[in-house]
């Protein structure tokens, strides 16, 4: 498999990829479908086997990506797994970062994404552009995922051919910390949405109308979304498997978003009630369940 040459004719850059979960795992696969050299990293390795067998190679440790890629792309937990791969005992501060990028898919406190590229750069040279996603498992796997980017301009261009094999759109909003203060937007509208929408097809379901012919209906007029269409079909029908996103991680960034407004002095009474809704759907079903059982807290119980 040969590399793919940039469209300004520059040779393509090699690829490192650090995280390989419900989301990393198919954005990699965009990655090495498109021809790019991959070198892959994951807690546990097995999950690289398809990958490796398309043509990635992998390694044992994150600062082996860093000394073979020059822009390494991650989409770990939370803050605490991105502390660690990158500066634990085999981090990427460890490798040689002079020239190199962090790409970082992750969805963290913009002050944890601050810290961390300043430590980083201080560290090795290393840059760092924050870029969470919006668009879910379905929009990794459909490469229709919206990227929300933090970093200098210069590296977001370098970057953008090869987030753009994994993504529909790429948008820089400011220095570094600015993407994930996006996404931060991002979740106040799909948290909340997912709450009013659960809100929405439990009142169609008991007052006895069919709540699965609700995004057909609704089509076209004033109410209708992308999460009109694709959540309310998978509430009503219970579908939750896969999950489009789990219920801890919705709660952790709207808790974040809790944070953040707290320091600007910004007023989240809707993001908070949401974020309330997410704790008690974490309390019955499951920190791992699909946020869409945000619905079931509403069922009504058998006698």
């Amino acid at each position: 498999m040969g590399a793919v040459d940039g469209a300004d004719g520059r040779k393509a850059e090699e690829l490192g990829y650090l995280g390989l979960g419900m989301m990393g795992l198919p954005m990699t696969r965009r990655l090495v479908n498109a021809g790019h050299h991959v070198t892959l990293w994951n807690r546990s390795p097995g999950k690289a086997a398809a990958l490796v067998e398309a043509g990635a190679k992998t390694a044992t440790q994150p600062r082996e990506v860093a000394a073979a890629a020059s822009i390494i792309f991650m989409c770990l937990t939370d803050a605490a797994a991105v502390e660690e791969v990158v500066f634990g005992s085999n981090g990427l501060a460890m490798a040689n970062g002079s020239g190199k990028l962090v790409v970082d898919f992750s969805s963290i406190h913009p002050d944890a994404a601050r810290a961390i590229a300043a430590r980083l750069k201080a560290a090795n040279g290393m840059g760092w552009i924050d870029a969470p996603v919006s668009g879910g498992t379905m929009g990794a796997e459909e490469g229709t995922l919206a990227v929300m980017a933090g970093g200098d301009a210069a590296d977001i261009e370098r970057v953008r051919p090869y987030v753009l094999a994994m993504a529909r759109r790429l948008t820089h909003m400011g220095p570094v910390g600015a993407g994930q203060t996006t996404k931060l937007c991002n979740q106040v509208i799909v948290g909340c949405a997912m709450a009013v929408l659960a809100e929405a097809t439990r009142l169609a379901v008991n007052a006895g109308i069919d709540a699965k012919r609700l995004p057909e209906a609704l089509a076209g007029g004033f109410a209708d979304s992308i999460p009109l269409q694709l959540f309310v079909p998978r509430m009503a029908q219970g579908i939750h498997s896969p999950p489009l996103g789990h219920i801890a991680t919705m709660l952790k960034d709207l808790d974040t978003v809790a944070d953040v407004a707290r320091d600007t002095s910004s007023p989240v009474p809707m993001a908070a009630l949401a974020a309330q809704l997410f704790r008690l759907a974490k309390s019955a079903r499951g920190a791992d369940a699909d946020a869409l059982e945000i619905y079931k807290l509403s069922a009504p119980q058998a006698n």
